[in-house]
Order: C-alpha cells, then sequence, then structure tokens
C-alpha cells in the first residue's frame, strides 16, 4: 500500500429508492493498512469514490484539497489520532461542516461523549457486520448533503438532525427487539435432565451476538450439546448464527442422520454451510454425552475446545484440530472420546471471555481462565461461571467485551446405572 493518499473508483449500483445516484466521495483515515484496505474495497463496491490516508495527518492534507462528502478516520492513530484530527477539521473553515464518522473500539459513556465534543458526529464500532456499516455510511452522507445544503439555515438542519435522531432511536429499539429473540433460543439453565446441572452466562459485544449455544435431550440416554462462533459481529452474524442454530436442532439431526453423532453432524454441517462469498464462516464444537455411562464423544471444527474441571485432578482442555465449517465441503472430522464421573463439570466456552485485553494489551489467556475454573471448585456452577466473567471484566478493566462471550457449564450430580448402549 502506498504511503499516499489513494484513490479507488467503483461502478454504481442500482440505487435504493430515495438514495442519490451520483457517487459520493469519502476520505477513509485508517493506520492498519489490512483494515483500511478491506474497507475501502467494500465501499468502492457500494459505488463510493473512496480516497485514502494512513493517518491524520495525510488525511487532513486529502480533506483540504477534495473536501469530500464523509470522513471516517480510525480513533487511534499515529502522527495525528482521530481526535486530535476532529479538533483541526472543525476549526477549519472550509470543513468544519464535513460529518466525521469516527471508527474506536471505546464504548464507555465518558469516551464517546469526549468524541462528541471533539467533533465527531456518529460512531462506527471496528467490529461492526456490514450492514451496520452500510447504514451509518448512508446516514452520514445523507446528513452531509443536508449539512452542506442547509449550512445557512441553522433551523432546518436541527430539525433534519432530529429526524437522524428518531430514525437512530427506531433502529436501535429493532435491534433490541431482535436480541430478545435470540436468547429466547438459548436453553433454560436449571436441570434438563436428571443428574445434569446446567449454568451459562452469554454477554454479545454488540446488542446481536453470533456465538450461541444449546444443551438439549436427544433421547433417553443421550444428552447432546454444542457452541458454535459465528465470523463477523452484529445483526449479519446472529442471523447466520440462528439459522445454524435452528438446523442443529436434535430433531432436525435425527430425522437426517438417525443420531447426534459429533463426527455426522459436523460433516452435514460442513457440507450444509459453505464459507460465503463475503468469507464468513462458523466455528463449532458438538459434543453427545451418554448419560447412563458419563461418556462423552466431541468433536470439533475450528473451535477452540472446551474444559473439563474434576475435583480429583486438574482441569484439562478438550481440543481437536480442524479446520472451520465450509472450507473444505468434503472434509471429515473425528470423534474423540471421555469418561466424566458424579462431580465433573464440562465448560464450553467462546474465545471472546479469555480474549479479552488488559489496558496495556496483554490478554487474559486460556491460563488464566484455566486457574479461575479451578479455584470454582468448591463453589456452584453458576458462581463458578459468573467469577470467570467478573475476573475476565476486572483484566480489562471494562464491562463490555470486544468480542462475544460465552460460558455454558455442565455438572454431573450423579450418573445412572445400567448397561450402555454405546
Amino acid at each position: 500500500m502506498s504511503s499516499h493518499a489513494m484513490s479507488h473508483i467503483g461502478q454504481v449500483p442500482d440505487p435504493s429508492p430515495g438514495i442519490e445516484t451520483l457517487a459520493a466521495t469519502i476520505l477513509l483515515i485508517e493506520d492498519e493498512p489490512v483494515t483500511r484496505t478491506s474497507m475501502a474495497a467494500r465501499l468502492t463496491r457500494l459505488g463510493y469514490r473512496v480516497l485514502e490516508a494512513e493517518n491524520g495527518r495525510v488525511g487532513l492534507n486529502v480533506a483540504r484539497r477534495e473536501r469530500p462528502d464523509l470522513l471516517i478516520v480510525d480513533w487511534m492513530m499515529p502522527e495525528m489520532d482521530g481526535l486530535t484530527f476532529c479538533d483541526a477539521i472543525r476549526r477549519d473553515p472550509q470543513l468544519k461542516s464535513s460529518q466525521i464518522l469516527l471508527m474506536t473500539a471505546h464504548d464507555a459513556p465518558a469516551q464517546i461523549a469526549e468524541g462528541l465534543v471533539r467533533g465527531a458526529d456518529d460512531f462506527l464500532s471496528k467490529s461492526s457486520s456490514k450492514q451496520e456499516i452500510v447504514a451509518r455510511v448512508l446516514a452520514g452522507l445523507r446528513t452531509s448533503r443536508l449539512v452542506r445544503k442547509l449550512e445557512t439555515t441553522g433551523e432546518e438542519l436541527k430539525l433534519s438532525m432530529l429526524l437522524l435522531e428518531k430514525k437512530q432511536a427506531e433502529t436501535e429499539a429493532d435491534l433490541q427487539t431482535a436480541a430478545a429473540f435470540v436468547q429466547s433460543l438459548l436453553p433454560s439453565p436449571g436441570s434438563p435432565v436428571q443428574g445434569i446441572t446446567l449454568g451459562w452466562e452469554y454477554q454479545p459485544s454488540l446488542t446481536l451476538g453470533g456465538d450461541l449455544f444449546d444443551v438439549m435431550t436427544i433421547d433417553a440416554d443421550h444428552l447432546g450439546l454444542y457452541i458454535l462462533d459465528a465470523s463477523g459481529h452484529g445483526v449479519a452474524a446472529a442471523l447466520r448464527s440462528a439459522s445454524l442454530m435452528t438446523f442443529l436442532r436434535a430433531e432436525n439431526m435425527l430425522q437426517l442422520l438417525g443420531s447426534y453423532d459429533p463426527e455426522q453432524v459436523l460433516f452435514e454441517a460442513n457440507r450444509r454451510f459453505p464459507l460465503s462469498a463475503d468469507g464468513d464462516y462458523f466455528t463449532l464444537w458438538v459434543g453427545q454425552l451418554h448419560l447412563p455411562t458419563g461418556n462423552l464423544s466431541y468433536a470439533s471444527a475450528g473451535h477452540p475446545g472446551a474444559l473439563i474441571s474434576s475435583a480429583e485432578h486438574p482441569s484439562r482442555w478438550l481440543t481437536t484440530e480442524s479446520f472451520p465449517l465450509g472450507f473444505d465441503p468434503s472434509a471429515r472430522f473425528t470423534s474423540d472420546r471421555v469418561l466424566l464421573k458424579p462431580a465433573d463439570r464440562l465448560f464450553l466456552l467462546s474465545d471472546g471471555i479469555y480474549e479479552v485485553p488488559s489496558p496495556s494489551g496483554e490478554l487474559w489467556g486460556r491460563d488464566r481462565f484455566q486457574e479461575t475454573i479451578d479455584a470454582g471448585k468448591q463453589t456452584s456452577l453458576s458462581a463458578t461461571i459468573a467469577s470467570c466473567f467478573a475476573a475476565a471484566r476486572g483484566w480489562q478493566q471494562a464491562q463490555h467485551f470486544p468480542d462475544d462471550a460465552a460460558i455454558v457449564g455442565i455438572e454431573l450430580t450423579d450418573c445412572r446405572e445400567g448397561t450402555s448402549n454405546e
């Protein structure tokens, strides 16, 4: 990537009703080359003229020369960061009315307030879905057209901004409704079958999350369980995850496969959920517990694994090396087996719970997560899970996680007497 600003001009797509067909100019200021190239390509495909700059100082020169319709600016950059760039834009008489969309991983109210005070008009999370990026860019461009048309008409501009805020509030309300629906798909904590205790905690990084899970009765002798992770975040990832979750229902697997054998479940899921045109994919961990004996068979498609905690032994990870779903439609997956005994606990988890960074950037990590699990052996299952979330939040010194975070735990309170059919 050249160190100088570059211009990409794409074909204008068929416009949606009410959207002007004239290609707008967007200046993208981002120091990370991969992120900048990916975002620029996506905006170019939407038909915009995209200018690129690797830092705020270069971007300021490009903005003064080109006066783009929308500025998308990274918060953290060398030379001149996003907030300093906002200050410079608002001091420039020729640019002070420009619309600035600030890209950030910050979501604390104080930090958002600082960005607004320094001149940002809207915020875009770096983990946003494709739909949210498009929606916020369109909103920014609509506002830009209004501002430039009505720069001398303050009252009309104020009214337009109020209408935009109302629309944003309506969108947020729709997202909250969708999030409630996704939550309703998750299993109820408690005792799904005799001899098993279930507990979990889940916090998506955005309103909607792509990490979903389930624990379900397969038949009188078997319990099925899985945890999946969709690449990306937000609405698109959540919708894709919900579709895979529907596919993984016990009744569907029994009809297709005749059992909930983890190898066969992964093979069929891999065949039916290929890599998308945008490169979206799933990781998936599937297990089947034979209740009479406590035998657990499990297999993984690229998922970081599960953890067994025993009262008698140190906890240990259950992992298998494999590709995520969809990379090879003919791929085969190998299952492993482990015996669970009374008082043993099995934890399924997303990597978002232990890949939380400290303020200095150090990850909490699998080892610290495992130590927290071991320290909770004498507490209840739900208390142990809660302590993991509390420790992760304490490590990053923030309530919200940068990625979806989920822990699902089952505890064997007893094993049935009887003869195994396996």
